[in-house]
């Protein structure tokens, strides 16, 4: 696995629910002081696509994510 943008960033979710992982990431780089158009560039790169693996794999592509 490649490593994430923001490897410092960690988030850990217990739900299933792409949408939670996705609020748990955009708190989590709000929480790191990220800019606020990088947090809503990774908030349409996870969700433009309608497919909870690829949300997931955005995710995962941008902090560290244990579930």
């Amino acid at each position: 696995m490649n490593r994430p943008q923001y490897p410092e960033i960690h988030v850990h979710t217990e739900s299933d629910n792409p949408f939670a992982l996705v609020a748990a990431v955009r708190l989590a780089l709000r929480q790191a002081h990220i800019d606020h158009p990088e947090i809503e560039r990774f908030s349409y790169e996870a969700l433009s696509d309608n497919d909870p693996a690829s949300s997931r794999r955005v995710c995962r592509s941008w902090v560290r994510v244990d579930h």
